[in-house]
């Protein structure tokens, strides 16, 4: 189904809608490790040169490592689990990071801002935590036209414009260096449809199957990311990885 506008929503009811949703989902899954993404090659390129790691609300899909990485999400079963494995947790909010200025040479940041009602908020607090010269990841959908009754019912508050994302970056001190299609979102409508429908009238089930046989097919047909300079022409593209660099002031 689609539709031409996300429905509006408060922040409280956003944030409400959000805690609910991924809650029900992580108290479901279990965790899968970072190097089961195809986001892998690229974390292990980056990490001999990044010290102190963030990783803003991975719930049970992290994409940084488990050690040696601080991890931040509202679900408390997301961050019960991931504790269980070893990580270092902290509830909070991506628009009120519990973090000092400069703290981090890589913050990860997937799948977040596009939640949040205050998205400068979001980018500001990213940036600031963020040292000169650090490696920001992004990811974010694209194409307000494409929003459909996924996007509201997983929380999303908005679509991106793509010819506006840099400028949007550059306002934080965020330079693009390369990036790619990313998401594993199905293309098709009808699969989208099909399970939209049993997540509405069957959730425990919905969510057993998406946990135990979905989401493992979703990492076997992974496609290894195609990277290109700065920002790549997002031209059907309904997600964008980003490799962003923060500037000096």
């Amino acid at each position: 189904m689609q539709l031409t506008e996300p429905r509006e929503r408060s922040a409280r009811e956003l944030l409400d809608a959000n805690r609910r949703y991924y809650d029900s989902l992580w108290s479901g899954a279990h965790l899968v490790k970072p190097h089961r993404f195809n986001t892998w090659p690229l974390v292990q390129s980056l990490l001999p040169r990044c010290g102190a790691r963030l990783e803003v609300a991975p719930g049970l899909r992290p994409r940084l490592p488990l050690e040696g990485t601080q991890f931040l999400d509202i679900s408390g079963p997301a961050l019960g689990k991931l504790r269980a494995h070893g990580a270092s947790v902290v509830m909070g909010l991506v628009t009120s990071l519990p973090f000092a200025d400069a703290s981090f040479d890589l913050v990860c940041a997937l799948d977040i801002v596009e939640h949040v009602d205050d998205e400068i908020g979001a980018f500001q607090e990213l940036s600031r935590v963020a040292r000169p010269g650090a490696v920001v990841l992004l990811s974010l959908p694209l194409h307000p036209d494409r929003w459909t009754a996924f996007d509201d019912f997983v929380g999303h508050r908005r679509r991106y414009q793509p010819e506006h994302l840099g400028e949007t970056l550059a306002q934080h001190r965020l330079e693009v260096q390369r990036s790619a299609v990313f998401g594993m979102q199905p293309r098709s409508s009808r699969v989208v449809e099909f399970g939209m429908y049993w997540l509405t009238h069957n959730r425990e089930r919905a969510l057993w199957w998406y946990n135990r046989a979905f989401m493992p097919l979703g990492l076997h047909f992974q496609k290894k990311l195609d990277f290109g300079s700065g920002l790549i022409d997002a031209v059907g593209v309904d997600e964008i990885l980003m490799v962003c660099r923060k500037l000096a002031a």
